[in-house]
């Protein structure tokens, strides 16, 4: 178990510091102030584009950087805007759909394109946008740069394990695979990772990975986990996470975040 103060507190949102309800509890948003307070720096590593950040921001009531869309692209929390933006190439993702296509002929797709967001009519997302595009996605990625390209898989009896080990197998080397909930695939540009990000963003701080504890769930945080000096697991998280965590608190709806923080920062 961990028993020094990190310099900079990392955690992923949706099923980590986020409730099953949507909300931040009251306790969570106070152990982010005794973070920040001690000097240390929070930042939030999540899978979620800009577009839907600025509600749970308010409710965390922290401040500085998050890494958005996986890796890809990171946000400057104070003046809302862009520090880093990082596209799958537009070559490599419309060969990447048609490939996935011809493997799984009634997969659908979306793109996040920075505060953007286009989708296939019959992709259905968890953040509707008013201002979304609609169309095939070969429009769709010669009209936006994708930050984070988005694959569902209901059809055809394919599990979501299936059709990731597919996906990576197909993407090699070209894009990086992950996912973060139980029926979408993300992909992303080649080198792009939470750990990657993490990593640049410590650096520009002078923090190293051994003064840097990380909070996750799912599978897209592993990158995280492996570069971080202590990796911390949610009691919900899925078994790959568990297996990789060095320590593991409480869920997202118990405030396990929390727990931790409160122990560090007394």
């Amino acid at each position: 178990m961990i028993v020094f103060r990190p310099s900079l507190v990392a955690t992923d949102l949706d099923g980590t510091l986020i409730r099953s309800d949507g909300s931040v509890s009251a306790r969570t948003r106070a152990a982010l102030r005794r973070v920040e307070d001690a000097g240390a720096l929070v930042v939030f590593v999540t899978g979620r584009p800009t577009r839907v950040m600025a509600e749970i921001v308010a409710q965390t009531g922290a401040s500085g950087l998050a890494i958005c869309a996986n890796g890809a692209l990171v946000y400057n929390l104070d003046n809302n805007s862009t520090v880093t933006h990082r596209a799958l190439d537009t070559t490599t993702a419309l060969w990447l759909t048609a490939e996935i296509r011809a493997l799984v002929p009634d997969a659908v797709f979306a793109v996040e394109s920075g505060s953007h967001f286009g989708r296939e009519p019959t992709f259905i997302t968890m953040w509707p946008d008013p201002h979304e595009c609609v169309g095939h996605i070969t429009e769709l990625l010669m009209a936006m740069p994708a930050t984070k390209l988005l694959v569902r898989r209901e059809l055809h009896g394919i599990t979501l394990a299936d059709a990731y080990v597919a996906i990576a197998r197909i993407a090699g080397s070209a894009a990086v695979v992950t996912t973060s909930s139980h029926d979408l695939v993300e992909i992303a540009g080649a080198g792009i990772s939470k750990g990657v990000a993490l990593a640049e963003i410590a650096a520009q701080y002078d923090i190293s990975a051994q003064r840097t504890i990380a909070f996750g769930d799912m599978p897209n945080d592993l990158p995280m986990f492996a570069w971080a000096g202590h990796a911390v697991a949610v009691a919900n998280a899925h078994p790959d996470v568990l297996a990789a965590a060095d320590e593991i608190t409480a869920s997202n709806d118990a405030d396990g975040v929390a727990h931790v923080i409160e122990r560090l920062f007394p």
